[in-house]
C-alpha cells in the first residue's frame, strides 16, 4: 500500500497536491467545452425538429382517415326532425357534421404552417450561430450566465441581519511602539516583509488562496478544494491591521465585500476554514467594527454545520460547501477523525453563538467535549484519531505536534477567553498537561527537554516543529495551575523554547526543520530527508513571544531576530517568501509556495515580538491557532444561548 504524500499545515499532516498541480481548469478548454456545448444544442434542436415534422405533419391519406374518423364521432345516432338516412341505414345530422370537417381541416391546416415557420426560423438561427466567431460565442454564453445570476439574486434576498449584541471591550489594537530604538528599527523591517510578502500575492496570487513566488502565481491545496477563496487575503487581514497597513487592508477588504463567495462546489477541511477564515474574519471584525466581516464568517460558518451530521456529532474532516456532503481523509486511521481538527473549533464556535444569538455553534462543541469527557483514555492520554461512527479510538498514537497540538491549546484558551469561568476546560487541560507530562515529556542525554510521540505503547524519541508552540503554552497556562505550580509550568515553557531554538542554531540556515530526533547520539536534528524542510512556519517564534511577554528575557528577542534575519536571507524572492527544502544545505532550492500563514501567524509573532506589551494585551485577547485575536467574552451574569450559568 503506497503511503500519501503528506504536508503538515497549521496543527496537523494532510494530503496535498503536489506542488506543480494546477486546482483550477485551463481556460482555453473551457471555452472549447463551452463552444462545442453551444453546436450539440443546436445539432439537437435541428434533429429534434426534423423529426417532428417527419412523424407529426400529416399528409393527404392520413388526413383524409383523420377526418373519417372525425366525422364518425361527431355523427350521433339519433332521431330529430332533420334527420335522413344513409344506404347503410345510419342517421347523421347532415349540416352540422359538414362544417365541423371543414373547420377541422383549417386547424390542421394553421399547424402544419405554424410548425413549418417554426422549423424555418430554428433553421435560420442555427446558421446565424455557426456563422458567429468564438469571440462571439464566448459573449453570449457569459450574457447568459450574467442573466441567471442576476435572476437568483432577485429572488434570493440576502442573509438575515443579526441581532445587535454589545461589542465587548477592544483595547490595544494598534500602534504598541516599543520604547527602545534598536527594537523599533526591527519591528520597521519586520512591517516591511509583511508589506512585502503581500504586495507579492497581490501582484501575482490575488484572490488565489496562496502565492507561489519563483513562478509568481497562484496556487492552492485541497484544504480549500478547487475554489479561488482568497485565503491570503483572509488570514493576513488582522496583521495588516495591526502593522497599520491600512490602504492594504482596505484592498482586501473590498475584496471579500465583492468576490467571497461560500456557495461554491468545494469541497474544504471545516479545521483549515475554520481556524483560517472564520478565525481571521472574526478578528477583522472585533479589530476594525466592519460587518461585513462578521456577516461573512456567519454565512461560512452555516456552510461547515452539515459536517456534524454523524452519528456521534463528531464532525467530519471534509465538508462540501454546496452539497453539505461530509467524509474524512482517506489516509487517517480507519476512517476516522482527528484531534486537533473536531478539538480546534470552540473558540471560533462561541463567538458565533455570541455574535448571532444561534445556539447551535455553541451546543456542537460542548457535545463534543461532553463526548470526550466519557471516553476512557489510555494512561490518560488522548489519541489522535476517533472514529466518528462509532465513537471508537483509532491508533493509540498521541502527539503534542501534529494531529494533537491544537486540541490541548484550545481548552486551555475556552477558559482565558471565558473570563476564566470555564472551569471544567481547566480542569481537562491539567490533567491532560499531567498525562504529557508523564508520558512523554523527556531530557536528552545532552540535557535539552523535549516532548516526543506515543505510538502503540512506547515512547518515539522525535519532536516536531509543529510541537514548539507547546512552550508558549505552558507559560500561558502557568498562571492558574494547580497545587502552585505555576513557576514549575513557565520553567518547562522555558527548556522547550531553548531546545526548539536548538533545534535552529544546529541548522546551515539556522531555519528550524520540519521534525528532529533525540537519539543515536544525535540531538535536536532532523535525520530523515523529508523532515529537513522548512515551510515558513510560526510555532518556534510563537514560544519566543508568549516567554517574552511573560518574563522580558531579552534573549527572545535576540532568537527572534535571529531567525528574522535567516528567513530574509534564505526564503525571501523577487516574488515573495518561499520555503526551503533543506535548512541543512548552504545552497537551498525554494518549495515555491508562500503559505497564507506565514502572513497569519510568523509575521505576526515577530512584529509583536518587538512592539510593547500594549498591543493585543493577553488580559483582554487570546488568539485562536492561527494567530488571529480574539477578544475575551466578559459575560458576567449574561449566558450564552444553549449554555449553563458561567460558575466561578
Amino acid at each position: 500500500m503506497t503511503t500519501p504524500t503528506l504536508l503538515p499545515l497549521s496543527g496537523r499532516r494532510i494530503p496535498t497536491l503536489s506542488p506543480g498541480a494546477s486546482s483550477f481548469p485551463h481556460h482555453r478548454a473551457t471555452l472549447r467545452l463551452s463552444e462545442k456545448f453551444i453546436l450539440l444544442l443546436i445539432l439537437s434542436a435541428f434533429i429534434t425538429l426534423c423529426f417532428g415534422a417527419f412523424f407529426f405533419l400529416p399528409d393527404n391519406s392520413k388526413h383524409k382517415r383523420f377526418d373519417l374518423g372525425l366525422e364518425d364521432v361527431l355523427i350521433p345516432h339519433i332521431d330529430s326532425p332533420r334527420e335522413g338516412k344513409h344506404s347503410s341505414g345510419q342517421m347523421v345530422i347532415h349540416g352540422q357534421g359538414r362544417h365541423d370537417e371543414n373547420r377541422h381541416r383549417e386547424e390542421v391546416a394553421s399547424l402544419r404552417d405554424k410548425i413549418r415557420a417554426d422549423h424555418e426560423r430554428a433553421l435560420q438561427e442555427a446558421k446565424e450561430k455557426l456563422r458567429k466567431s468564438r469571440e462571439e460565442l464566448q459573449a453570449e454564453i457569459q450574457t447568459e450566465k450574467t442573466k441567471v445570476m442576476e435572476d437568483l439574486k432577485k429572488k434570493d434576498p440576502g442573509p438575515k441581519p443579526l441581532p445587535p449584541v454589545p461589542m465587548p471591550k477592544v483595547v490595544g489594537v494598534s500602534d504598541g511602539e516599543p520604547p527602545e530604538p534598536d527594537a523599533k528599527e526591527k519591528r520597521d523591517k519586520i512591517r516591511e516583509m509583511m508589506k512585502h510578502a503581500w504586495d507579492s500575492y497581490r501582484q501575482y496570487g490575488w484572490g488565489h488562496n496562496e502565492l507561489k513566488p519563483i513562478a509568481k502565481k497562484g496556487h492552492s491545496t485541497n484544504i480549500f478544494g478547487s475554489s479561488q477563496m482568497g485565503a491570503t487575503i483572509v488570514d493576513a487581514l488582522d496583521t495588516l491591521y495591526i502593522m497599520g497597513l491600512h490602504e492594504e487592508f482596505k484592498d482586501g477588504q473590498e475584496w471579500i465585500e465583492q468576490n467571497l463567495d461560500f456557495s461554491v462546489n468545494a469541497e474544504v477541511s471545516v479545521f483549515e476554514v475554520n481556524i483560517r477564515f472564520i478565525g481571521g474574519l472574526l478578528a477583522a471584525y472585533y479589530l476594525s467594527g466592519q460587518e461585513v466581516f462578521k456577516l461573512k464568517a456567519v454565512q461560512l460558518a452555516e456552510k461547515l454545520l452539515p459536517a456534524f451530521n454523524t452519528p456521534t456529532g463528531i464532525p467530519w474532516a471534509m465538508v462540501n460547501l454546496k452539497s453539505g456532503v461530509g467524509r474524512n481523509w482517506g489516509w487517517a486511521s480507519a476512517g476516522s477523525s482527528i484531534l486537533a481538527e473536531f478539538g480546534t473549533l470552540h473558540m471560533e464556535f462561541v463567538h458565533l453563538t455570541y455574535l448571532t444569538g444561534n445556539p447551535v455553534y455553541y451546543q456542537k462543541v460542548m457535545h463534543i467535549r461532553k463526548l470526550l469527557a466519557k471516553m476512557d483514555r489510555p494512561n490518560g492520554l488522548y489519541p489522535n484519531y476517533l472514529n466518528p461512527r462509532t465513537g471508537r479510538w483509532g491508533q493509540h498514537h498521541t502527539s503534542v505536534g501534529g494531529l494533537g497540538d491544537s486540541f490541548y491549546e484550545y481548552l486551555l484558551k475556552a477558559w482565558l477567553m471565558s473570563d476564566k469561568t470555564d472551569t471544567e476546560a481547566r480542569k481537562t487541560y491539567d490533567d491532560a498537561i499531567e498525562a504529557i507530562e508523564r508520558h512523554l515529556v523527556r531530557k536528552s542525554n545532552g540535557g535539552l527537554t523535549f516532548i516526543g510521540e506515543w505510538k502503540n505503547g512506547h515512547l518515539e524519541r522525535k519532536m516536531g516543529h509543529l510541537a514548539c508552540f507547546a512552550g508558549g503554552m505552558f507559560a500561558l497556562g502557568a498562571d492558574g495551575s494547580p497545587d502552585d505550580k505555576a513557576g514549575h509550568y513557565l520553567q518547562l515553557g522555558a527548556e522547550i523554547a531553548h531546545t526548539c531554538h536548538e533545534s535552529y542554531d544546529r541548522t546551515v540556515l539556522k531555519l528550524g526543520p520540519e521534525a528532529f530526533k533525540f537519539d543515536s547520539g544525535l540531538e535536536a536534528v532532523a535525520v530523515r530527508q523529508n523532515e529537513k524542510y522548512y515551510i515558513l512556519r510560526p510555532e518556534v517564534i510563537e514560544t519566543y513571544w508568549y516567554m517574552w511577554r511573560f518574563t522580558h528575557d531579552p534573549k527572545y528577542r535576540q532568537w527572534g531576530w535571529e531567525a528574522t534575519q535567516a528567513i530574509d536571507k534564505y526564503c525571501r524572492v523577487s516574488g515573495g517568501f518561499s520555503g526551503v527544502k533543506d535548512v541543512y544545505s548552504s545552497n537551498p532550492t525554494y518549495d515555491d509556495v508562500q503559505q497564507s500563514f506565514f502572513l497569519a501567524e510568523t509575521l505576526k509573532y515577530l512584529y509583536l515580538l518587538f512592539s510593547s506589551d500594549d498591543l493585543l494585551p493577553l488580559e483582554s485577547w487570546v488568539f485562536n491557532t492561527e494567530a488571529h485575536p480574539l477578544p475575551v467574552l466578559h459575560l458576567g451574569n449574561i449566558t450564552l444561548p444553549g449554555s449553563e450559568p458561567a460558575q466561578r
